[in-house]
């Protein structure tokens, strides 16, 4: 059998619907990551901001005084919700559907925010980022699955990357909401466009179906198809699509009718796998090696830092342009994960996450150079090119990864680790970079820990992660079957 054919009429603009409106999720998690950096010397009550008007919010404390530690806490607490969502998200898709958990976690997106917003003391300002976190979490792990089934098979790559493009206009909008509203009171403001988001995204649920590969998986087969159908278009060739569900599940026979037939009774369906059954179990413990071991690059290579502390991490040097110069970088971050977004499915996404994490790690070194010698265009030159590289490959590629490795039964799983150790190294950076970066006694200098991290990083993802371009299953990408054509 030919794949390909159908590939003209496969993306419809009610698939784009869908997409865009799933991603909502990772646009939420990109905001909510970076929406303390630019007010936070307003929200701390160092200073009234980074302009200063007697525009007021009557009603709410300006501010709330808090150490470095106490700040430190409100910004990492919001990972641990990030945790926690992506434990749960992954089995709640895989067991009761990738729509349900999808709605679930706009629930979280909306109280968060509102949380935020209101917060007339630390410990609730605290508690909204945890609920956040973990609609932030959940998203991230069902939003990735729930693309690469409903994308066409030779577009996966392309629509895969829109979690991450998606994760960075969140953090372009909150950084340059941050430009203007980081002063006063009006920091609340900032934090309250999230839950207008998130109330927009429910509402652009209730328009999205279930995953027909989902509904395959549990023998709901006439559904599955109808929804493919409307997905890829009323003339769309969608056979070769459903005999790859089949032959995902069970090998094929060469003359047998497809058992994802109208009149069929569906595909034998493989037990779900649990999460401590995956790393179990030989088969799949490689493949969670590796989108663990890429998801932990993606944040020990420090891009956090950018996006968390950039202000903060720039203002001694550039006292004036620091916060205009973190919205170029989130500018810069999003115009390059546009333009690379192709890449993963053109050279394939090994390569795209080698170029990413060796451009990481010379633009590190550059980095610790200028902002500990006090060179001003060196320092943004190489901020620029920091996160130019992330968009490269370290970006986008490590969501596409986690669902590409193994198969539909253990996909939840999967992701369910690959975030859950996502978020712990999340968590590290936000905890102690700046405890580290003082304790190396020159800012700066802890770009030296993050190349050496690239370093090491970029050894394992040579060594232990295995190309997926152009491979129609797991068992390909790990060399257990050889590829069969009719």
């Amino acid at each position: 059998m030919v794949l390909g054919a159908p590939t003209r009429s496969s993306v419809t603009p009610y698939l784009i619907y869908l997409v865009f409106v799933v991603t909502l999720g990772p646009l939420q998690f990109g905001f909510h990551l970076a929406e303390l950096n630019a007010p936070k010397t307003a929200i701390t009550c160092e200073r009234q901001g980074i302009h200063s008007s007697g525009i007021t919010f009557h009603g709410l404390p300006q501010c709330f005084p808090m150490t470095p530690s106490q700040f430190g806490l409100v910004s990492s607490i919001y990972t641990l919700g990030g945790l926690l969502g992506a434990l749960l998200a992954g089995p709640i898709a895989t067991k009761y559907g990738r729509l349900l958990a999808l709605r679930a976690t706009t629930v979280f997106f909306v109280l968060g925010p509102v949380a935020e917003t209101l917060a007339p003391a630390i410990s609730l300002l605290s508690l909204g980022r945890f609920l956040s976190g973990i609609g932030s979490g959940a998203a991230i792990v069902v939003g990735p699955i729930y693309i690469s089934e409903v994308a066409p098979p030779s577009a996966r790559g392309l629509f895969g990357a829109f979690t991450q493009i998606m994760t960075n206009v969140g953090i372009l909008l909150t950084q340059s909401l941050g430009y203007f509203w980081s002063e006063g009171r009006l920091w609340r403001f900032i934090l309250a466009v999230a839950g207008v988001i998130g109330a927009l995204e429910l509402l652009g649920l209730f328009l999205v179906p279930e995953s027909p590969s989902w509904l395959a998986e549990h023998q709901k087969t006439s559904q599955a198809r109808r929804v493919l159908q409307r997905i890829r278009g009323r003339d769309a060739d969608i056979e070769a699509e459903i005999a790859s569900w089949r032959t995902s599940d069970a090998p094929a026979s060469g003359e047998q009718e497809s058992l994802l037939s109208p009149s069929g009774g569906g595909p034998p369906k493989k037990p779900e796998v649990t999460f401590m059954e995956v790393v179990k179990d030989p088969q799949y413990r490689p493949a969670i090696i590796a989108v663990v071991g890429v998801m932990v690059a993606q944040q020990l290579t420090g891009m956090n830092s950018i996006v968390m502390y950039s202000v903060s991490l720039l203002q001694s040097i550039l006292p004036t342009t620091a916060a205009l110069l973190t919205v170029m970088i989130s500018a810069v971050n999003l115009v390059i994960t546009l333009a690379c977004s192709p890449l993963p499915d053109r050279i394939g996404r090994k390569l795209c996450l080698m170029l990413s994490i060796c451009g990481m790690g010379c633009s590190s070194i550059l980095l610790a150079i200028s902002i500990h010698i006090h060179a001003k265009i060196l320092t943004a030159i190489a901020a620029l090119l920091f996160v130019a590289s992330f968009a490269v490959g370290l970006g986008p590629v490590p969501f596409i990864l986690a669902s590409e490795l193994v198969g539909p039964e253990a996909v939840g799983a999967a992701q369910s680790w690959a975030l859950g150790a996502n978020w712990i190294a999340t968590f590290v950076v936000a905890q102690f970079f700046p405890v580290l970066d003082d304790a190396l006694g020159s800012r700066g200098q802890v770009y030296w820990v993050f190349a050496a991290m690239a370093g090491l990083l970029g050894v394992f993802i040579y060594r232990y992660v295995p190309e997926t371009k152009g491979k129609a299953n797991a068992d390909e990408v790990w060399g257990r079957t050889d590829r069969r054509q009719d």
